[in-house]
């Protein structure tokens, strides 16, 4: 479903054609779903589990906060690169599938907000992020994802690291900070 959501839109996609992809009947579709957006959101559901658990144990042999955000964003970008219909179907077709689709998404996002604001347990309190930072960047990098997804640029999510991990880390410990996320990339 979600491959297909990502590859011919939510509209587009009917129960034919999952039961295309996947081979099945149509009378065991319907004895797990009642309908294709009952469909979309347990695969909504199912992908989202898939990402969170991929970044989070890519996260998770890290010490500091900003080595899990890097780890995180990094395994994130990198299956956008390698599955970029689900990307789509998980931060753009969610539009058209509806409002909870779109609850959904929101939920995953504030899930992202809420850790990035977990970097104020290790700056030193010289630069106090305002309230609005973590929402602010986690808005951020979805607007950047959704728009890549959308415009279809493939292939090109994992250069967009030391940019994401830069705006991640400006508000809670500097520019200088902020700068060295760059020059880890080289630029």
């Amino acid at each position: 479903m979600l491959d297909a959501v990502g590859e011919e839109g939510y509209g587009q996609t009917s129960v034919r054609t999952v039961l295309d992809r996947t081979g099945l009947y149509r009378q065991a579709f319907y004895d797990h779903f009642t309908d294709k957006l009952d469909c979309f959101l347990q695969a909504y559901d199912e992908g989202m589990r898939r990402v969170e658990a991929l970044t989070v144990g890519a996260a998770e042999v890290e010490a500091s906060w900003r080595g899990r955000l890097r780890a995180g964003l990094a395994a994130l970008l990198g299956f956008l690169d390698r599955e970029p219909n689900v990307g789509r179907a998980l931060l753009v077709e969610v539009h058209p599938a509806g409002p909870d689709a779109l609850a959904k998404r929101d939920a995953a996002v504030a899930r992202l907000a809420d850790y990035l604001d977990l970097a104020r347990e290790e700056s030193d309190g010289s630069m106090p992020a305002p309230p609005i930072a973590p929402e602010a960047v986690a808005a951020g990098i979805h607007s950047v994802l959704h728009a890549r997804l959308a415009a279809h640029r493939d292939g090109e999510f994992q250069r967009l690291l030391p940019e994401f991990m830069y705006i991640a880390v400006l508000p809670y410990f500097g520019p200088e900070e902020a700068s060295a996320e760059l020059r880890l990339s080289g630029r």
